[in-house]
């Protein structure tokens, strides 16, 4: 049987699963680690991998992973991640797990796309976005069937989009970003901290409150702005969302649905698809796996030519 392995590394954890090359999944595990310990989640991932093949006949023909961060141009390690997991940046994986076939690296919310392209709300789909919302937003493109990594690996962020110029910088300086407009980070401070969290807002629009009624339509209302621009200039079928707070349900995709209505431009009556994400917290590691494969049948190719 032909499987690969994908880990997705997180803020406090990994998920990692053991699947097939025909999409079914064969074993998952979400294994916790300490922040504060160095170098724990590499040596977490590490113990990982036998136990994952000890569950399968044979071992796995292919390894992908999913982390925070720019990928390098060469697909080898993490090339940019400042101030977060210390000793990620230029770790090569396939020399620290000592496998003999390369391991593939993806950017997070990149791997994510692929796993719903693969497997979850974007199959069959050759032109969408992700959108991932939660503490900020996170993002990933595929065009034509490729997805877009650029020529550094920004490609994709998404959640830095600018929606006002004289707004005040996200965390990669951008003014007046997407994700301060929506994400669960700026939450106190465009409800005069009456509200801790965005689950809590949306709870308190459901039951009528009209104060916080205003503050999500006013979030909603620029997801939408920022829908509508990339759908301008990438031409996606479909967005895809996911994330915590996308798990608001009609409370989010039906003012969403209307906002953009009256935004998006519809030649021929053309509008872009709005669908919840379907592979939730394992997403990188579908993505990841996946991209695994795809790279272990390419070099397959190559060396049979």
């Amino acid at each position: 049987m032909r499987y690969a392995l994908g880990i997705d590394l997180g803020g406090t954890g990994i998920k990692a699963m053991a699947i097939s090359a025909e999409g079914n999944v064969l074993s998952t595990t979400n294994r916790p680690f300490d922040p504060e310990k160095k170098l724990d989640w590499a040596e977490k991932i590490r113990a990982l991998i036998p136990e994952l093949q000890s569950k399968q006949d044979v071992p796995a023909s292919a390894i992908g992973v999913s982390a925070p961060g720019l990928a390098a141009r060469d697909g080898r390690s993490i090339a940019f991640l400042p101030q977060r997991q210390q000793g990620l940046e230029g770790l090569v994986w396939s020399e620290y797990l000592q496998t003999p076939f390369p391991v593939p690296v993806l950017n997070d919310a990149h791997a994510a796309l692929l796993g719903e392209v693969w497997l979850g709300a974007a199959r069959g789909l050759q032109n969408v976005i992700m959108l991932t919302l939660g503490t900020g937003v996170g993002g990933a493109a595929m065009v034509d069937g490729r997805l877009l990594r650029g020529h550094i690996g920004r490609a994709g962020h998404l959640g830095h989009m600018s929606l006002d110029p004289d707004g005040p910088p996200d965390c990669t300086g951008t003014p007046g970003a997407l994700e301060l407009a929506i994400g669960n980070a700026t939450i106190e401070q465009r409800t005069a901290s009456r509200f801790k969290t965005t689950h809590d807002l949306i709870a308190a629009h459901n039951v009528g409150d009209a104060a916080a009624t205003k503050v999500w339509f006013t979030s909603v209302k620029a997801l939408a702005a920022a829908i509508c621009s990339f759908v301008n200039i990438l031409d996606c079928e479909a967005a895809i969302i996911g994330g915590g707070i996308a798990q608001a349900g009609d409370a989010l995709f039906k003012p969403l649905r209307e906002f953009l209505d009256k935004m998006e431009w519809q030649p021929g009556g053309h509008t872009v698809k709005l669908l919840p994400a379907q592979l939730g917290e394992f997403a990188g590691a579908v993505g990841a796996a996946h991209n695994a494969l795809v790279a272990a049948d390419l070099r397959d190719e190559v060396l049979g030519a």
